[in-house]
């Protein structure tokens, strides 16, 4: 009798720490032999870019903790900008390559350029979704740092943009435009 108590008993805890286990199970990974997983602050699947948003995340590190922040905003801006530079270039070959109109390259081409400083101008615009702070055995400061830049506000700098040049204004067709842009930002989207 006894034993089959500590039986049932070694077998209620065992069905504990593995339903406790199984619990944690999604969120780890396998690490190979001989490294340690990381989990660094601003980062995981809460900080992927999603639908109508791109975000990025980043690190800098500086023995000043205001310099290690601005390292930290311009890695992440960078990324951001890398990205949205990719998606509209993207979006621009797939919107091109649809119109047949004269001078398809010359208007591609200044499309291409008014995009880049819209980015830029964009880029002004980006919120910061997570900012962290670390202090090293080194006595360095890490800022870790997570930033989005929303997809509508990018598209409507590009309206805005467009609608002041009476050319590209008359071979473009923003309708058409938005929704390739979108289904760019879909693909970018975990």
């Amino acid at each position: 009798m006894k034993t089959s108590r500590i039986f049932t008993m070694v077998i209620g805890i065992s069905c504990f720490a593995l339903i406790i286990g199984m619990s944690g199970c999604k969120s780890k990974q396998v690490v190979p032999k001989g490294e340690e997983a990381v989990e660094l602050p601003c980062n995981g699947p809460e900080y992927f870019t999603k639908k109508g948003i791109i975000r990025a995340t980043a690190m800098g590190e500086s023995s000043d903790q205001m310099l290690a922040k601005k390292k930290a905003q311009a890695n992440s801006r960078e990324q951001l900008a890398a990205t949205l530079n990719v998606t509209i270039k993207s979006c621009i070959d797939n919107y091109y390559s649809s119109k047949a109109i004269d001078n398809v390259e010359q208007a591609k081409t200044r499309f291409e350029g008014m995009t880049r400083q819209v980015v830029d101008q964009q880029l002004s615009g980006v919120a910061t979704i997570c900012e962290k702070f670390t202090k090293t055995k080194q006595n360095t400061f890490k800022c870790y740092i997570a930033q989005e830049l929303n997809g509508e506000e990018v598209l409507a700098g590009i309206q805005k943009k467009i609608s002041g040049d009476e050319k590209l204004r008359l071979d473009f067709e923003y309708e058409k435009f938005k929704n390739e842009f979108n289904k760019e930002m879909d693909k970018n989207a975990k």
